[in-house]
């Protein structure tokens, strides 16, 4: 038998982005008040939230606790059948509409955590950026009640009807509203379709990145046919490597895409000051391009402690797989900390030495 450790090739998909890493320089401070707040709820297991607190996130109060609602929601639906999603999903989506009212006594914990984050936001969120969330917010939360179905039926769709469910169940277009909270940007430029094509753009290279980097959780802990690289493989007949090999072109495409449409913006004549607020606007979702890229080797979720090493190799250990079915929800977060990696990585570097 061959113990020998196989190792997971990521292609680097982000070296030619001309959108650089930046991190905000109020970040430190509002990430402690906002991880304090975050864990008076005590939403989750122990396990999880040591999980969690791997995490870093890389906005102000708002953004910070908008990232904070999307891990909780997640956490919470992942493990779930479809008819408890739903009814999760629905107590978020009232929570948004009714922010200033108590949520029921023994309600999943889920509706005071959106709750108060949305009655937090909404005091100084522009107004046109709280319709442009809350469309793209509920259409998220709408997507993961399918997917949560399709993961119930074991169903793997193929790759355009994939992409058409993972442009809303990886939540981006929703967390762009951060950048417009503190502009009016009128809803037909933001439903313009030369702005809406490169939101898109940016929304598929958030979710080709997060998929090549979460593939390896996902596919320990049997959730891998809601991964474009699973998608790909099954589709084309693919092997790990070459699914990688193909995203990574697909990537590659569609970042040209982005950068040529910016190039060459045709858009109406609109008014000085709202064609300041678009340039601010598109600019500022191509930086989250690179944010989401940086945030999947920085935050530990992924990768462990490996994380900057694994960014620098492109090599990730291959993570044993688990029986999902004889395993409690515990069990699969245990494996999906991915504290494995160190490791598989640390007997790999061993192996070595030894020779």
């Amino acid at each position: 038998m061959d113990n020998r450790t196989r190792m997971l090739y990521l292609p680097d998909t982000m070296t030619s982005w001309p959108w650089p890493r930046a991190m905000n320089p109020h970040f430190e401070e509002v990430k402690v008040e906002v991880d304090a707040s975050f864990h008076d709820f005590r939403a989750l297991s122990p396990e999880s939230q040591e999980a969690f607190d791997k995490c870093d996130f890389e906005h102000l109060r708002i953004g910070c606790e908008l990232m904070n609602v999307y891990f909780i929601v997640d956490e919470y639906t992942d493990i779930e059948n479809a008819a408890v999603t739903e009814e999760m999903v629905d107590i978020v989506i009232d929570a948004l509409r009714n922010p200033h009212t108590k949520r029921p006594e023994g309600e999943c914990i889920l509706g005071e955590i959106v709750r108060q984050f949305w009655a937090r936001a909404i005091q100084t969120a522009s107004l046109s950026s709280q319709r442009h969330f809350l469309d793209s917010y509920t259409a998220y939360l709408r997507a993961v009640v399918v997917e949560a179905l399709d993961r119930e039926q074991g169903h793997c769709r193929g790759i355009d009807d994939y992409l058409r469910l993972r442009r809303d169940t990886c939540g981006a277009q929703s967390a762009f509203a951060i950048y417009e909270m503190g502009m009016n940007l009128p809803d037909d430029v933001y439903s313009h379709p030369v702005i809406a094509e490169l939101v898109e753009c940016i929304v598929e290279l958030i979710l080709v990145d997060n998929d090549m980097a979460s593939y390896n959780r996902e596919q320990a802990t049997g959730d891998e046919n809601h991964n474009l690289i699973a998608v790909v493989m099954l589709e084309l007949g693919l092997d790990r490597s070459g699914a990688m090999a193909w995203v990574a072109r697909y990537h590659a495409k569609v970042a040209k895409r982005f950068i040529d449409g910016l190039a060459n913006l045709k858009v109406p004549p609109w008014e000085p000051s709202v064609d300041v607020l678009v340039k601010e606007y598109l600019d500022g979702i191509a930086t989250w391009a690179r944010a989401n890229h940086c945030w999947s080797y920085e935050s530990k979720r992924y990768f462990g402690s490996r994380g900057p090493e694994i960014q620098q190799t492109r090599l990730v250990p291959l993570l044993p797989r688990i029986n999902c079915q004889a395993a409690s929800a515990v069990a699969k977060v245990k494996v999906a900390d991915v504290s494995l990696i160190d490791v598989m990585i640390n007997e790999k570097q061993m192996r070595k030495v030894r020779r």
